[in-house]
């Protein structure tokens, strides 16, 4: 048997890639729309839950886009109170293979990569469902997506007014200042979630929380916004799906199994059920549903991250690496 070798990236040949937004945006643009197509397969995420004592659990999501001649799973370790020992709280790893053989292709620190394709989903999910003039955001949480989610946000839609808040003072602060200094416009800090989100054009729920908490009032939403939960534990009051006008998932078959998300507790109670979902992203990415058809529509997309996005911005990561000369080549067999 010939050689069989894979390319590996680590996290500092991920920093050196300097992806760009617009390419960031149009590789998980593209796993929607394969998505859409039907030319995908997506599994619903399992999780590993090791010892109730370590505060944390893996999250493993499988996928393969037929467009890309790519299957992918990636396994990422979700802990909360990592902050403590000075660790990020989400660490990942994608593993890249050939669909056809079965044979490795990649192996790629996809910490960052989770980051950014997250961040990519919201604002995508945003560019389609939120007011075009959409001018104030509302964001609740500080983690690592966090950062990609305004980012990719003000890429699109260009605000006004940026609000953040989160638990910790001292990480909703630094959350602030690096907004500010690498957006380079103002962020407002506030120190509650009603000052944060009410009002707001467009809110993000992307908070920590040990257990479900309904810390963000359905009351607060203004008609005509767009609000979206993706938090683990579930930080939003029952009658959030009742002021909808729709509610978009990224994928349905994971969005109603396993025992995590914001809206656990809406898919369980039959608030949320096939009969009032929209549809799911990819598909109005395709043009086969719609996306926003007023001004005055309230939505809600709620998103659990697809393996797709991780395959198709992995794709993206492997073909710039190439050109660059980045990475290692190491061998399987």
């Amino acid at each position: 048997m010939e050689p069989v070798w894979f390319t590996f990236l680590n996290a500092s040949d991920v920093e050196q890639l300097e992806l760009t937004d617009i390419e960031i945006l149009d590789a998980v643009e593209g796993g929607l729309r394969a998505q859409g197509l039907g030319e995908t397969v997506i599994e619903p995420r399992v999780h590993l839950m090791p010892d109730p004592a370590f505060d944390g659990h893996f999250n493993v999501l499988r996928g393969y886009i037929a467009p890309l001649a790519l299957a992918g799973v990636k396994i990422v370790g979700d802990y909360v109170g990592n902050y403590r020992q000075g660790l990020p709280s989400e660490m990942a790893l994608l593993n890249l293979f050939d669909p056809s053989t079965g044979m490795p292709v990649a192996l790629l620190d996809a910490t960052a990569l989770t980051e950014m394709r997250t961040g990519a989903l919201t604002a995508l999910g945003a560019r389609h469902l939120a007011r075009p003039d959409a001018k104030v955001l509302g964001h609740v949480g500080a983690r690592a997506t966090s950062y990609w989610n305004v980012r990719l946000l003000d890429r699109i839609f260009d605000l006004a007014e940026i609000r953040v808040h989160s638990r910790r003072p001292e990480s909703r602060e630094a959350f602030a200042e690096r907004l500010q200094r690498e957006l380079g416009k103002p962020v407002v800090v506030t120190e509650d979630w009603k000052s944060c989100v009410e009002g707001a054009d467009i809110v993000v729920e992307a908070s920590r929380l040990e257990r479900p908490e309904p810390l963000l009032r359905t009351e607060w939403i203004s008609p005509g916004s767009l609000v979206v939960p993706y938090g683990t534990n579930s930080a939003v009051e029952l009658s959030l799906t009742d002021v909808m006008d729709k509610i978009v998932v990224d994928d349905w078959g994971q969005a109603h199994a396993g025992p995590f998300g914001a809206l656990r507790a809406h898919v369980d109670s039959g608030r949320l059920d096939e009969v009032n979902l929209h549809g799911e992203l990819g598909e109005i990415v395709v043009g086969s549903k719609p996306g926003r058809e007023s001004a005055d529509e309230t939505n809600l997309f709620w998103h659990r991250g697809l393996s797709l996005s991780d395959i198709a911005l992995g794709a993206a990561m492997l073909k710039k690496a190439e050109e660059r000369g980045l990475g290692q080549k190491l061998r399987f067999a």
